[in-house]
C-alpha cells in the first residue's frame, strides 16, 4: 500500500510506502500527478518516507507500473527526497540519479525536516 498526499500549494507529492505496494497504487497516485501537471506542468518534488525500509511490490505487475510511472513522469519532477534509514534502500538515490531526470536525496531517518527544506530550496512555491 502506498499512501499519498500531494500538498498543491507547495507542488510536492507525500508518498509512504505501508506494506507490498500495488499496481492500483501507481494508478491512483498517477491520476492525481497527471491533474496537477496538466494544470502545473512541473511537480517541485517527491518526498518518499520509508519508516520500515522499501517494502517491496506484491507481485511483478506491480514493478511494471512501478517503473512506467517513473517513465512517464521523472522529466516533470525537479527533486526527489527518499526518507528511510541506511541500508541498501539507502543507496537507491545514488543509483537513481544516473537514471532520471530528477535529483534524488537521500535523508536519514528524524531528518524529514531537512528533507523538506532541501526540496524548497530554489522552489517557486
Amino acid at each position: 500500500m502506498l499512501n499519498h498526499e500531494l500538498r498543491l500549494d507547495e507542488g510536492i507529492l507525500v508518498l509512504r510506502p505501508d506494506g507490498p505496494l500495488e499496481g492500483s497504487d501507481f494508478a491512483i497516485v498517477q491520476n492525481l500527478v497527471d491533474a496537477y501537471l496538466a494544470k502545473d506542468g512541473m511537480l517541485h518534488g517527491v518526498l518518499i518516507h520509508a519508516n520500515r525500509g522499501f517494502p517491496g511490490w506484491k507481485d511483478f505487475a506491480a514493478l511494471v507500473a512501478h517503473l512506467k510511472f517513473v517513465k512517464d513522469h521523472h522529466r516533470q519532477i525537479e527533486k526527489v527526497a527518499v526518507v528511510v534509514d541506511g541500508g541498501i534502500t539507502a543507496m537507491m538515490p545514488s543509483i537513481a540519479n544516473h537514471f532520471v531526470h530528477a535529483e534524488v536525496k537521500h535523508f536519514e531517518l528524524g531528518h524529514e525536516d531537512a528533507a523538506w527544506a532541501w526540496l524548497a530550496e530554489n522552489s517557486d512555491a
